[in-house]
């Protein structure tokens, strides 16, 4: 598993960028460092629940989830969604400042940012087992509908799990130990996330919800490694130094994650 094969797994806006060649790719997919864990630490085909099969309850309420779910389409809820599409570092710092309380770029937390380029290559190499051994469609490939990202940028990528959802709920994970005491609003994010996928119709729930249990096995096993401790010690420095959100400005996007979306 190469690294940009793992950058790959995560469908979406980067299978579209990240081209086996290093073509069209943006430069925070460019040269990642290397994961924490060991090839092999984790086989996710047996912690995930296999993907749905034509015709069972699952499979159907995958299908009347993704109908239900257009309707969203031009609301608060689905420009959330869309703007959720984006994976970059900064996109997903921005992401997840509100709920952690902190404004956080790339510039500002360097330290969590390779801690998080390390965490998503070992999130997607794990993911990657489990969607080529399901390869299940799409929504959109099943049933006709709207979704709030080109179809393109996800044609050549299987739905089951989310890759998307992986990283989010990593992010929150792994922000969750630094600030403990932001649990809730951390949390809460991160199932805001995944949830953006069903909204958009990237992805069906079911993938949702198997990428954040991959996402899960994923952050416990890191905790297994002293280089992913120690890394998380100077995130944790590098986060106590920095300036809090403004809660005023995050009472839209709270507000927003709080309400039920169906």
């Amino acid at each position: 598993m190469t690294i940009v094969a793992a950058v790959l797994i995560l469908g979406g806006g980067a299978a579209a960028v990240a081209r086996q060649d290093g073509s069209h790719r943006p430069d925070w997919a460019r040269n990642l460092p290397a994961g924490y864990l060991l090839p092999g630490a984790i086989d996710a085909t047996a912690v995930v629940s296999p993907a749905p099969k034509k015709g069972d309850e699952r499979y159907q309420l995958d299908r009347k989830i993704f109908r239900e779910t257009r309707k969203l389409r031009g609301t608060p809820r689905w420009a959330l969604a869309t703007s959720d599409v984006k994976l970059a570092p900064t996109d997903l710092m921005r992401d997840f400042s509100c709920a952690a309380g902190k404004s956080l770029t790339p510039e500002t937390a360097p330290k969590l940012n390779r801690l998080m380029m390390r965490v998503l290559v070992d999130g997607q190499t794990i993911n990657e087992a489990v969607k080529n051994r399901y390869r299940r469609l799409r929504p959109f490939q099943i049933d006709k509908g709207e979704i709030c990202q080109p179809k393109s940028e996800l044609v050549t990528s299987f739905d089951y799990p989310s890759g998307h959802t992986v990283w989010g709920w990593s992010w929150a994970y792994v922000l969750t130990q630094l600030l403990p005491e932001r649990a809730t609003p951390i949390l809460a994010r991160g199932r805001a996330y995944g949830e953006s996928r069903m909204i958009c119709g990237a992805h069906n729930a079911s993938a949702v919800d198997a990428g954040a249990r991959v996402a899960a096995a994923t952050v416990a096993a890191l905790n297994g490694s002293a280089a992913f401790r120690a890394d998380m010690d100077a995130a944790r420095t590098e986060l106590a130094a920095l300036p809090a959100t403004d809660a005023r400005e995050c009472r839209a996007e709270t507000d927003l994650i709080e309400r039920p979306f169906r």
